[in-house]
């Protein structure tokens, strides 16, 4: 019968925490990345001109349809060919993760901003207001309380998806914990800490996101 010895997890705490910060400083890098790149899609995607639209949307689907894992992978090895530049492995998997989640902000922000009435955008124009006024004035701020929970969410599946840039040999929580697995042989007890610790940071955030749905639906 297997013996546990989480004696290890203790002797490479430090380790660990390293990974641990690491994560959680990938994760908001990618997140405000994200949120950015996702905001400027959205608003070209909702452009008249089909010069600035099309190719936005072609950017989206590209990212939506294509695994992570390849992304990130493509992104280190591909692209500093195709450009003949040096590209660390920091810089590609934020820049994999950000472009990435971006597709998905880019669609949670779109569909807050079009299930706006449209009757409302016909109002202001009516008074005179102009597009951005209307867009910031009007549009934004309610659209803004619809898109919050969905924002959270993918939030949240960010934190999860940076456990991938570990294949580009980046020190998160999953690429040390590897390193603790290789020196003491006790994977049991290295992952399941690991997983413990992934599971502290997102039930929280879980029902965080939760309580701001009910609250939302409740003022709604």
């Amino acid at each position: 019968m297997y013996q546990w010895d989480f004696d290890v997890i203790y002797t490479y705490r430090e380790v660990l925490a390293v990974g641990l910060l690491n994560t959680l400083y990938y994760t908001v890098a990618c997140i405000v990345g994200g949120l950015l790149v996702g905001l400027v899609e959205a608003f070209a995607r909702l452009s008249p001109l089909r010069i600035v639209r099309l190719p936005a949307h072609f950017l989206v689907e590209i990212f939506r349809c294509t695994p992570l894992l390849v992304i990130l992978i493509w992104f280190y090895y591909a692209l500093p060919v195709l450009l003949g530049i040096q590209i660390s492995a920091l810089t590609a998997g934020m820049l994999a993760l950000s472009l990435y989640g971006g597709a998905f902000y880019c669609e949670i922000i779109r569909a807050g901003i079009i299930s706006i009435e449209s009757g409302q955008r016909e109002a202001a124009q009516a008074l005179g207001m102009r597009r951005a006024d209307t867009m910031r004035r009007i549009i934004l701020p309610q659209a803004l309380r619809r898109m919050v929970p969905p924002l959270m969410n993918q939030s949240i599946l960010q934190l999860k998806n940076t456990s991938l840039v570990s294949v580009l040999a980046l020190p998160d929580l999953i690429y040390q914990g590897q390193l603790v697995t290789h020196e003491t042989y006790r994977p049991l007890e290295v992952y399941t800490t690991v997983a413990v610790i992934y599971f502290a940071i997102l039930f929280p955030a879980t029902l965080l996101v939760q309580q701001l749905e009910r609250r939302l639906d409740v003022k709604g």
